[in-house]
């Protein structure tokens, strides 16, 4: 690993992002936009928004990293840009840890803000600590963009890349157990519930939120989390081929 090369990576990558206004809409814009809806579509229930609000604060970064890393990763596959990075003297670390830096960046200021605006102007209540939570949406943010690593070498097309969505994030979402509890699914939907990482992510969120500490439990939840970003950086890895000049 050479930190030049990845600090270089990161400041690409961020750079890229910056001349993209609707990216950053996405990421930014649309969260806090869709945290407002819930809060008025939940206003006659009493403690709904309280319990499904702060663990979507937390899983936002996830959804919306997955989609971004897999169309930029695309982009970079498509237009010839990864093929020629990787005739450079440039490690797929390098590569990776470059794009991992600088989403958990732009993760980290999505996170602040929506936080600030679920917890500070809609006043979503959290037995825990909202720094928790920030922490928590980051690392889910960098198991998002490492999943969209992985996704992008599986289309050919943006709106391939977009369709990744609804077969593999969306299944997740569904099965998680922000809508119903999964012991409640039937016995083959909460074993299949197990496999997934983002049930994992929502039950570190939920012992947050509704507890006020992770617990022993909870931290097993983030290693979890941990190991299927690893897993699938691996394997993202292992799509990335050198060529040679």
């Amino acid at each position: 690993m050479t930190p030049r090369i990845v600090a270089a990576t990161a400041l690409r990558v961020l750079e890229q992002l910056r001349r993209d206004p609707r990216t950053l809409a996405m990421i930014i814009v649309v969260p806090c936009v869709l945290i407002f809806l819930l809060k008025y579509v939940l206003e006659g229930q009493e403690g709904s928004f309280d319990r499904v609000g702060g663990p979507l604060v937390g899983l936002f970064p996830l959804i919306v990293m997955f989609l971004v890393t897999s169309i930029t990763m695309l982009r970079e596959r498509t237009t010839g840009t990864l093929e020629r990075l990787m005739t450079l003297p440039l490690a797929k670390l390098d590569l990776l840890l470059g794009y991992g830096i600088a989403f958990a960046l732009v993760a980290a200021v999505q996170a602040t803000i929506v936080s600030a605006v679920a917890f500070g102007l809609l006043g979503v209540e959290a037995a825990g600590s909202t720094i928790a939570v920030v922490l928590l949406a980051i690392a889910n943010a960098i198991l998002g963009m490492a999943l969209g690593l992985l996704a992008s070498a599986f289309a050919q097309t943006e709106f391939q890349a977009v369709q990744f969505m609804p077969a593999f994030i969306l299944p997740q979402l569904l099965l998680c157990g922000l809508f119903v509890p999964r012991e409640q699914m039937a016995p083959a939907l909460e074993a299949l519930s197990y496999a997934l990482p983002m049930s994992y992510a929502f039950d570190a969120l939920q012992r947050v939120t509704a507890d006020g500490s992770l617990g022993g439990r909870g931290w097993l939840d983030v290693a979890a989390t941990i190991g299927a970003t690893l897993l699938a950086l691996v394997l993202a890895a292992a799509t990335l081929r050198r060529r040679t000049p």
